[in-house]
């Protein structure tokens, strides 16, 4: 195998990796978006506060917000018997460096006319 086919290898396995589906599955619904929305604007803030600029149900923004917390996206801290979400920033920013990072390695071997 020469070194570019291994390189080549190497750049498609690293950003299909990178490509983690939890990730992008949370931030294709345009509900949990909204979601997402409310919690940047309101920073750590509980389950009401977050339903309350919503025009979901309560019950539903909680659902949205287990599959942000599962993908990494938000994080939740229990204070007693209530959970507080906010935006889990140096978690999606390395996501998606690490994707921006990957996709740059590959461009070369998948894209015609790139540099």
């Amino acid at each position: 195998m020469t070194d570019r086919i291994l390189h080549r290898t190497r750049a498609i396995d690293a950003a299909i990796e990178s490509l983690d589906g939890a990730f992008f599955k949370a931030l294709c619904e345009p509900s949990r978006v909204a979601v997402l929305k409310r919690v940047m604007q309101l920073g750590r803030a509980d389950i009401g506060e977050i339903a309350q600029g919503l025009p979901q149900e309560r019950s539903v923004v909680s659902r949205h917000l287990q599959v942000l917390l599962e993908a990494g996206i938000v994080r939740g801290t229990k204070v007693s018997r209530q959970m507080f979400y906010e935006v889990d920033g140096p978690a999606v920013v390395a996501r998606l460096e690490a994707i921006l990072e990957h996709m740059k390695s590959l461009t070369p071997f998948c894209c015609p006319g790139a540099s």
